[in-house]
This record gives C-alpha cells, sequence and structure tokens, in this order.
C-alpha cells in the first residue's frame, strides 16, 4: 500500500435557523473534514459524529491522531475496520478511501461498490420539533416535498396536535415522525393510534435505546424504524421481531464500508432500509446518496438546514436529491474541489 498524507480540519456549518429534536436544539453543526493523499489521487470525508454517544469533534480528532501513524504508513478499508471502532473518525476516514479507491482506479464509487448506476431519490424534509402552528407553515413551504418527517418531543398532547397540524397542511405526502427515543412502553399504544389517525407511515425510535425488548409484544400497524436501537451491524440480529426498518446513518456506523454491510445484512434478515444523516453538508450526504440506492427510506435533508453548502453540492428538485458523481466518488471529484 503507498503510503498517505493525512489532512484533518474542523468546519463550523452554521444552520439557517435553529433546528429542535426531543431535548436538543441545535443552531450549528461542527463537522470533521479529513483528506488521504497518495501524491498523485486525493480523497476527502466529512463526519459530523453522534451527539448522543458523546462523539464530537474532539473524540473524532482524538481517534484520528492515535492512528495517524498507521493511516499514514497506508491502509485500505478493510484495514480500517479493525484500525478505528464505529463513529464519525472512522466515518470520514471511510468515505476519503473510497473516493480515493475511485480515483485511482478511474471508476464512480458506485460502481466500485457493486451498484447500478444511481437514479433521483426522494428525500424526506424535516420538520424540527415546534409549535404545531409553525410547523405546519413549515410544511407549507416545502411545497415540492414528497415526504416529510417531524421531529416528536414526547409529550403526547403536543405531539398529537403537531402531526395533526402538519397533515391538514399537507395531505397530499408521505408522512413519518421520529421520536428520538422521547416515549415509554405504556404510552405507545396512544401514540400509534393518534399517528395513525394522521395517516402517518413510518414511526422512527419511540422507545430509548436499550428497551428493545419492550416491543416484543407490541403489534404496530405503522411500520417502526431503530434508528439509536441501530448503531452498527451487530445490532440487525437484535431488531428482528421488533422492529420492521432500520435506519443506517454513516456516523454511526462508521462509514460507507459497514453502512452496505448493514443494508444487505438487513435485507437478508427481512427488515426494510433507511439512509439517514446527523446533519452536514454535501460532502457527507454524497457517500449516504450512494448507500440511498439500496433504500426503501431515504432522509439525506440535511445540506437544506445549512445557510451555506459546498460546491458543487447535491441538487434536490420536486421532493428529490441528486448526487453527481463530480461532488464527491468519481476520478476527478476531489481535484481541487473544497
Amino acid at each position: 500500500m503507498s503510503a498517505l498524507h493525512l489532512t484533518v480540519a474542523v468546519e463550523k456549518l452554521a444552520f439557517s435557523a435553529p433546528f429542535r429534536i426531543a431535548g436538543r436544539v441545535f443552531e450549528h453543526q461542527d463537522a470533521v473534514v479529513v483528506t488521504l493523499d497518495d501524491g498523485a489521487h486525493r480523497g476527502r470525508g466529512e463526519a459530523c459524529g453522534v451527539f448522543y454517544l458523546d462523539d464530537g469533534v474532539p473524540q473524532m480528532l482524538a481517534a484520528i491522531e492515535a492512528q495517524r501513524a498507521a493511516i499514514e504508513r497506508g491502509i485500505d478499508r478493510t484495514g480500517l475496520q479493525r484500525l478505528l471502532p464505529a463513529g464519525g473518525a472512522r466515518n470520514a476516514l471511510d468515505c476519503a478511501l473510497w473516493e480515493l479507491d475511485a480515483q485511482r482506479s478511474g471508476k464512480p464509487v458506485w460502481t466500485l461498490a457493486g451498484l447500478k448506476p444511481p437514479r433521483e431519490l426522494t428525500t424526506t424534509f424535516t420538520l424540527g420539533a415546534d409549535e404545531p402552528e409553525v410547523m405546519a407553515a413549515g410544511a407549507r413551504r416545502y411545497a415540492e416535498a414528497r415526504a416529510l418527517k417531524l421531529k416528536l418531543t414526547g409529550n403526547l398532547e403536543l405531539d398529537a396536535l403537531r402531526v395533526a397540524a402538519v397533515r391538514a397542511a399537507r395531505p397530499d405526502v408521505w408522512l413519518g415522525v421520529d421520536a428520538n427515543q422521547a416515549y415509554a412502553i405504556g404510552q405507545l399504544a396512544r401514540l400509534v393510534e393518534i399517528l395513525e389517525e394522521a395517516r402517518v407511515e413510518l414511526l422512527e425510535q419511540p422507545l430509548p435505546r436499550g428497551r428493545e425488548a419492550d416491543l416484543d409484544d407490541f403489534a404496530s400497524p405503522i411500520p417502526i424504524a431503530a434508528d439509536e436501537s441501530a448503531l452498527g451491524l451487530n445490532d440487525i440480529a437484535g431488531l428482528v421481531g421488533r422492529f420492521d426498518t432500520v435506519n443506517i446513518k454513516l456516523d454511526k456506523c462508521g462509514g460507507l464500508t459497514e453502512g452496505l454491510a448493514m443494508a444487505r445484512e438487513a435485507r437478508r434478515a427481512g427488515l426494510d432500509v433507511m439512509v439517514g444523516n446527523m446533519m452536514g453538508s454535501s460532502l457527507a450526504m454524497a457517500p449516504a446518496f450512494v448507500l440511498g440506492q439500496l433504500c426503501d427510506v431515504v432522509d439525506l435533508d440535511g445540506p437544506t438546514f445549512l445557510a451555506h453548502d459546498r460546491t458543487p453540492g447535491v441538487r434536490y428538485a420536486r421532493g428529490m436529491i441528486w448526487c453527481d458523481d463530480a461532488v464527491w466518488g468519481s476520478a476527478a471529484a476531489a481535484r481541487g474541489m473544497s
């Protein structure tokens, strides 16, 4: 393997407006961006980490710097899987290695991953938790959206009003909700009734991670997706019979390499597959877009929350996302771009 030069930078991605989920409000997102250069080719990766796992910028930087010597001696994606655990640090490096391999081979990442030429994907657009009328107005502003996802907070009465207001504002769209672990099993039956009345088609992570067994005897007419309960490949087996869908995020599982493995294993286990994001710019969405080619539900709207995205970037039009190879992952994508 060729020696590599590793560059690590921290970038502050400013949001255009505050974004609220259960228990947290975001006004910006810090991202770690890595570049791997062998002297002739260059690969890039971006990671925002996983805040609820205490995987932020300091932790990602420390993990990368601790292995700098091993990385710069030369490493491939298989070796990286052994070198670092799942998380943002490995995600940034793994995505950089995918793009580096694309440059070296002259083939786009989707070809290296054994996928068909990519297609435009319908993506959800997310409404942060707010007053019902504010969320309804937000839903109307997403005039082209074909799919919306609502953040809930665990306040059953207020969440019911939020869902009803958004459905009234947009009776035409696919609607999902993300509870971000805010509910207990005793509240779940009533929540599902409310969601069913509003024609909600996906309920994401209603219970805290660690309470998966509470779903053993719970039958839901609405598919339930595992997010925080599905951090990596080893979690898949424990989801069967409890969840219907697995939400794969590259910052959680540690990169596109494991994300692809998770999608294929979830299919084998009879689960549907979703791709999500921990915010980020188009550089983070691009590898997730590759994974999205294998998914039933796509939630890749992270750049829409930013005051400024990268150029070139992913394109949002008619409720869909498209990522050209020029953004990331082609033989030419990394040349002269940031």
